[in-house]
């Protein structure tokens, strides 16, 4: 079933100039990039896009650090692109990562782990309206 997600290249990977490696690997895995932006987020946007982390001890450092610098969000398209791009990510801690996905390649610990990827077609459709408010997403 062909899916919509979200995806960010985070600060430390735009830092560490990855960005063009981690686009190659979207593209080489099969997804089309429907709409692409980059931007720094404002603490406003970052508090507001990770809201449902609010009461978490990490919530102040994570917003912190999506601040810090230029973000890539971008929606992507594939068959079950949910699943497949968290497959691409690898889990969130790096050490974790099998060979080979982006967090393992290219993260350096939890929270600069250089992606974002929505969890579920809840999240991918929240996520998604975010950042491409009234954007169409053509197909």
């Amino acid at each position: 079933m062909i899916e919509r997600t979200l995806a960010i290249i985070k600060p430390d990977a735009i830092a560490a100039r990855r960005a063009g490696a981690i686009l190659s690997m979207i593209e080489q895995a099969g997804f089309r990039i429907l709409a692409m932006r980059l931007l720094r987020l404002t603490r406003a946007q970052a508090e507001g896009f990770y809201a449902v982390h609010r009461e978490k001890p990490f919530f102040d450092s994570l917003c912190r650090f999506m601040t810090e610098g230029p973000v890539i969000v971008m929606a992507l398209e594939a068959d079950g692109a949910i699943q497949k791009w968290r497959d691409l990510m690898g889990p969130t801690d790096p050490a974790q990562a099998p060979e080979g996905t982006i967090r393992r390649l290219f993260g350096s610990n939890i929270e600069r782990n250089a992606v974002h990827g929505s969890d579920g077609p809840e999240t991918a459709r929240f996520e998604l309206g975010y950042f491409f408010p009234g954007v169409e997403l053509l197909g």
